[in-house]
């Protein structure tokens, strides 16, 4: 069965089985065609909530994003196609990290990354997006009359937040990374760039720090995309530095322009664990508990509450 047969199965089991779809921007190409929302993380859980009314939704991301919409949509089914599809980065923190950082910086806020376990959410203060960070660590140091947050798991992300915001952001813990984001160094940049010296050089805040002083535009997934989408006339030409999903969502809505990879195999495995017919098998498959990603009432509860704050916030 082609690809293409492949889809037009999926939509037809959708909307049998009144099913929605959320993928990624970093989801193969093929994923993304058949979603009925495209997003971010936070973005995706929102939509779940405000814009669904069906039982069941499958999330083609990773884990903590299934688990954040479970917190955000209790009542519903969430279900990841591959339950193999973890986040690198959320597993550098855990809830007993968290704890003892607080107990060694009595009085300080926890802000913790949409990209964490709902352990770590339930043990923090707020939660932050890589497009809202340097609002958050401002508005709730203000809050908690401080110049500096405990902030994680992401370290290159607190970098730009503190960097932005001029408040200290303390490290839980000082390794954590992505290790896609990561490996894109200055000499990658200065390469396409000698490649390309017309181009537009986008890159994401997981990015180390010297990558991010050095690019025109650092932003999230969603604000790049907006950059993209509202560039002028004579901005053609852009290299992209995130995942490569996100450069092929955009060179197909913006056909105009062209796109280039700040480094080749800038690549999240573990996102491309999801396939095209593991999302046509789950739809087959509703109700095989192997899917379904359910984050304990008890933890939804106290994980909501920061999620919660950080809209309110932002």
């Amino acid at each position: 069965m082609s690809v293409k047969q492949i889809q037009e199965e999926i939509l037809k089991l959708k909307k049998e089985k009144d099913v929605t779809i959320l993928a990624h921007y970093y989801q193969p190409i093929e994923i993304q065609e058949i979603a009925d929302f495209l997003g971010d993380s936070l973005g995706l859980s929102r939509t779940a909530k405000e814009k669904t009314n069906t039982e069941y939704i499958v999330f083609a991301g990773v884990d903590f994003m299934a688990e954040t919409a479970s917190i955000l949509n209790q009542e519903k089914h969430v279900l990841l196609p591959n339950p193999e599809s973890c986040c690198p980065m959320a597993a550098f923190l855990t809830p007993e990290m968290v704890i003892n950082f607080k107990r060694n910086n009595p009085g300080l806020p926890v802000v913790t990354y949409v990209n964490s376990t709902a352990k770590v959410k339930a043990e923090s203060d707020i939660c932050c997006t890589s497009a809202n960070a340097v609002k958050i660590v401002q508005k709730i140091s203000n809050e908690f009359k401080t110049n500096s947050v405990l902030f994680g798991p992401d370290a290159n992300l607190a970098d730009y937040a503190e960097q932005k915001s001029r408040i200290r952001c303390i490290k839980m813990p000082a390794e954590g990374h992505c290790y896609v984001h990561s490996q894109l160094t200055t000499d990658d940049i200065d390469k396409i760039r000698n490649n390309h010296p017309n181009a537009l050089v986008l890159v994401h805040p997981e990015c180390k720090k010297e990558v991010n002083d050095i690019s025109d535009f650092v932003g999230s997934t969603s604000q790049m995309y907006n950059r993209v989408k509202n560039s002028n006339s004579e901005e053609i030409e852009f290299i992209i530095g995130t995942e490569y999903g996100m450069l092929e969502r955009m060179a197909k809505d913006f056909p105009d322009k062209v796109f280039y990879p700040a480094k080749e195999k800038m690549i999240c495995y573990n996102m491309k664990k999801h396939t095209i017919e593991l999302v046509k098998y789950v739809l087959e498959h509703l109700d095989d508990k192997q899917f379904e990603v359910k984050v304990p009432p008890s933890i939804a509860k106290k994980a909501l509450k920061p999620i919660e704050k950080m809209l309110k916030y932002s």
